[in-house]
This record gives C-alpha cells, structure tokens and sequence, in this order.
C-alpha cells in the first residue's frame, strides 16, 4: 500500500476553498501512485474553527462540502482520509464530534470521532465537541489500521511521567488488532516541539511494534503556528518519511517497503522560530485580507527584525518602514532605519514628530501639575506621548493606505509593561511579542544571513534604548536582558515562585519579586495589545488566562 501523507495550510471557514486544496492534493497524490491521502485534523474547516462551531449552518455547510468532496473524488481511485465535524445526533451533551472522515467511491464510508479533547494552554476543545466513548479500527488497503485524531495519540503512559487522561486510544485500538497507525494532527508549533513529537511517537512504535503515519497542519491561524513536520516511522520508531517544516509538503510512503520520501526541514531551533514568524505573518496578513504593512523604524533590534520578518512574509514591494524621530532620539537612530531600509530595499518614509509633541506639550500645559518651578520636568506623561503621536501617525498611515501595522515590541517588554498603550503597541499583528529580547538577537543575525547584512551592525551594538527622554537607556529601568529573559522564563512559562527563581538562578529575591510584580501588574496592558505569533511554550495570548482585576501577589 502506498500512503500520501499531504501536509496542507487550511484557513479558517474557508469550506470551499479547503475543499478545493484537499481534492487537488488528492489528485496529486493519486497521480503519484498512492492508494491512501491522509490530510491534518479539521483540514476541512480550518483550525481551530472556534465560536464558528455554534453556528448551525457552519455545520450545515461542512457536511454539505464533505459530501460534495467525497462525489467530487471519487474517480481518482484513491481514499481520502480528513478532518472534519460531526453532529452527534443526541438530545444530551455537546452537539458536534470532532471527526476524521474516510471518503472512499465517492461516499463517506467510515468516521473516526475523538476521545481525548485537550483543555490546557490554547487547546479548548471541550467547550465545544463531544468525546467518543469508543473508537474503532478500520481496514485501510490490506491493513488493520488504527485511526486517531492528534490528543488520541498523546497519551502513551510509556512516555509520560503522569498522563492527562485514564484511557489510551492508541493501546484499545491496537488490542483491537490495529497493524498501522495513522494520526491526523493540528499540532500548533513551539521551541522543541518537533524533538517532543518525535520522542513521543518513537516511544509508541517501538511499544506497539507498529508504523505510524503522523499528518500535521502547516501555516498560521491567528496567533498559532503549526510547523507541519508530518513524518512515517518504522515500527522501530526510525523515521522512514519526513515532510518540511512551515510549508505545504506531499510526502509518499511505501508500506510494504517502508521506504518513503525524506524533504529536508530545519534543524536549527533558531532559523525554524524565524521560518514560523514569517510563515506566520504571511498567512495572518493574507488571510486577513491585507497585501501591505508598515513598520514604525527607530533603528533599534526590535523593529529592524520585524521589518526583516515582514519582507520575508509578503515581499519588500509590500513592505513600507516609516522614520518618527523625536526631539530626543538620535542620530544614528534616523540613519540606522534608513539604511535598513535601503539595503532591505524597501519603501521608507521620514515623518519627524518634534512639531506635534511641542504642539501638544503646549495644549495640554495648562492641565498638567508641574513639579519644578521652571516647568521642565519630564516624566512618563511626555514620554508616553511621544510614543503615542507615534501610533497616531501609523494608523493614519494604515487607514489611507489599506496597509496593516506591524508592531515591534519584544515578550520582554510586554512582560513587565515596558511599553506604551495606544503608542508602540498600536497595530494588528504583534509579530516579535512571543520573542524574548535575548532571542531577538539571535533571530536578527539570522535575519543578516538571509538578507546580506541588511541590518546594521551599529543597531546590534548599542545599548537598548526607547528616546524618549535624554541619553535614556533601557537599562535604567530594567536589569540586563540576560538576566530579565532567564527570570521571566520561569515565571511565565514554568510558573516557578521568585524564591524558586532566586534560587535557582542565584539572583536576588528582592530582583526576582520586582520583576514578577511588574509582570503581574501589567496584564491589563497585554490583554489590549495586538494578537501575536506563539512560538515559546507559554505566550500571552489565548494560552494564557490570568484575570486583570485580582488581588494575589507573589
């Protein structure tokens, strides 16, 4: 029997057009010899499909495209494995199933329903399908086969130290006297995901003594990525197939032979968090609608990374980077964004704000409780406002050009609230916001190698800086970067207390606490900002539910 494993990039309520895809990758598969074409969970619908489930004729319209595809492709003499939805049918409970759907003769002849509906970081699947109570194992081609639906086949206690469910779909399937396994996932990408897939799925072939055949969703929805890396396995858990990571792939696999195809992905961590940004940005900018973006420059690492990811996303014909110096940013400030600019090959606009910061200071004097008798004291008012005239200009820009703001702030930042509502924070896509500030560093140097030293090196050796006060340094307010990303990690992303994190680290509680109340104080801020790109196993954003009015302190 020969498998196509078809790793394809579904958008979200797109039945018609997810539909298309499916049955031409289907045709691609079959024209390639295979027998079978296994596609990610819910490609049908997208994923995740969200609130959209509730709607009767979102469901009403998936089944009538399901069947349209199962007609559709009937004469290509292949079977058809996809995600779909399913209506239960029962009076009790939740009304739909999360299903894989076998179209085999122009029919739908057989549907899988999934048992484990995952509830935990940005998963929230139970809120809308109903679990199976029983899954069964079908015949596909001359094989017994166990079918699954990504959560079903996470749950091996062989691996996990302490399993999130009682019952192991992969085992009662294969008592059942299942001979392959086929796993369709929807898989959303973090750093060291794939090694983790990879160790899971080793640990079940080499359990069960079976292939596996592992379909994963590539692309960007919102603020999850899914990297692909669909790959087969022996039943000694060697890797006998593999398709890219972060674009759509169609890998063959023999499984008389188990030979198949071997389509290079990226072994390094830190180019595939760059690959998935800028997959990432290109389908939320596509899928959305938009064609162009614009990038507020200040010639710091931040924005020049972005506007790197951004030319990478959509093309620099589509890339505009916008100069706002203020009345105290720098030299090299201007001249840094400008040559960005030109050796990325992009569209740059210089708009000072100086004129309209002093027009305001000017308005707003007779309101504001001045501390010195000169009335020169500037505090976080005045800066704040630059900041803000700066979002003000972008949004302008925005709206008569039908470009969409890319934001620039890094996870760092937006941690501990070093950042400015209504200012730097405005746009629709926060690209960087799930990158740590040491991170951005690292990316920004693979940025240079793609883009031949675009960014300045000047922009990598100068000390952080917002300019938004004389000779102002990111250091006045915040420890060194090194020290502030080790501690955020293990708060944010382990939930360790600050006595554990001092602890471990060796760094001062009295640090440690400063920095986590900050952290704790600013969710406010976090839950008004543009929607960004997860790539950390814990990101502000869906992931991460933490209330705005509460009273706990660490």
């Amino acid at each position: 029997m020969k498998i196509a494993l078809a790793q394809t990039n579904s958008t979200v309520g797109d039945l018609c057009g997810n539909a298309k895809r499916i049955l031409a990758f289907s045709r691609r598969a079959a024209e390639a010899g295979a027998n079978v074409v296994v596609f990610p969970e819910l490609s049908l619908t997208g994923y995740p499909p969200r609130d959209l489930l509730e709607k009767e004729s979102f469901l009403d319209r998936t089944e009538q495209h399901l069947e349209r595809l199962a007609a559709d492709a009937g004469p290509l003499n292949v079977s058809i494995i996809c995600g779909t939805v399913t209506r239960t049918g029962s009076p009790a409970g939740h009304p739909i199933y999360n299903s894989a759907a076998v179209l085999q003769g122009g029919r739908i002849a057989f549907r899988q329903h999934k048992m484990l509906l995952p509830t935990y970081d940005v998963f929230d699947e139970a809120r809308y399908f109903e679990p199976a109570t029983k899954q069964s194992a079908l015949m596909v081609g001359d094989s017994v086969t166990a079918l699954t639906i990504c959560e079903d086949a996470w749950n091996d206690k062989q691996y996990w130290e302490r399993r999130r469910y009682s019952r192991d779909p992969v085992e009662e399937l294969a008592s059942a006297g299942a001979r392959i396994l086929i796993s369709i996932n929807a898989s959303p990408y973090h750093m060291g995901k794939r090694a983790q897939r990879a160790e899971i799925f080793t640990a079940t072939a080499r359990h069960f003594r079976v292939p596996i055949v592992y379909v994963n969703q590539v692309g960007g929805n919102d603020q999850l990525l899914f990297d692909g890396t669909s790959f087969a396995m022996s039943p000694d858990g060697e890797v006998i197939a593999s398709a890219a990571s972060f674009e759509e792939d169609l890998v063959m696999l023999d499984t008389e032979t188990l030979i198949g195809d071997h389509h290079a992905n990226l072994s390094d961590e830190c180019d595939a968090v760059y690959q998935a940004l800028a997959m990432g940005t290109r389908d939320y900018i596509r899928k959305c609608g938009f064609e162009r973006v614009i990038v507020g420059l200040s010639g710091g690492i931040d924005s020049a990374l972005t506007v790197a990811i951004a030319v990478d996303a959509v093309g620099k014909e589509n890339v505009i980077g916008v100069g706002m110096p203020g009345p105290y940013s720098s030299e090299h400030s201007v001249t840094d964004a400008r040559d960005l600019a030109h050796n990325l090959g992009i569209r740059f606009e210089l708009i000072p704000i100086r004129d309209q910061y002093q027009a305001f200071l000017g308005i707003l004097e007779p309101l504001f409780d001045r501390s010195t008798q000169d009335g020169s004291t500037i505090g976080v008012t005045e800066e704040n406002l630059q900041s803000r005239l700066r979002g003000v200009t972008l949004m302008a820009l925005s709206n008569k050009w039908g470009a969409l703001v890319l934001t620039t702030g890094n996870k760092s930042e937006l941690a501990v609230g070093y950042c400015t509502l209504y200012g730097d924070m405005c746009g629709g896509l926060a690209i960087i916001s799930d990158v740590p500030k040491t991170l951005v560093y690292s990316l920004a140097r693979v940025a240079n190698k793609r883009h031949a030293n675009a960014i300045p090196e000047n922009t990598f050796v100068k000390p952080p800086s917002a300019e938004l006060r004389p000779d102002q340094k990111d250091s006045d307010s915040l420890p060194p970067y090194g020290m502030l990303d080790q501690i955020l990690r293990l708060y944010i992303e382990n939930n360790e207390s600050p006595r554990q994190i001092a602890d471990a680290l060796d760094f001062p509680v009295t640090l440690v606490r400063d920095i986590v109340n900050k952290v704790d104080r600013n969710e406010y801020k976090r839950q008004q900002a543009a929607p960004g790109l997860k790539v950390t196993t814990k990101a502000f954003g869906i992931g991460r539910r933490f209330p705005i009015a509460q009273r706990f302190s660490e």
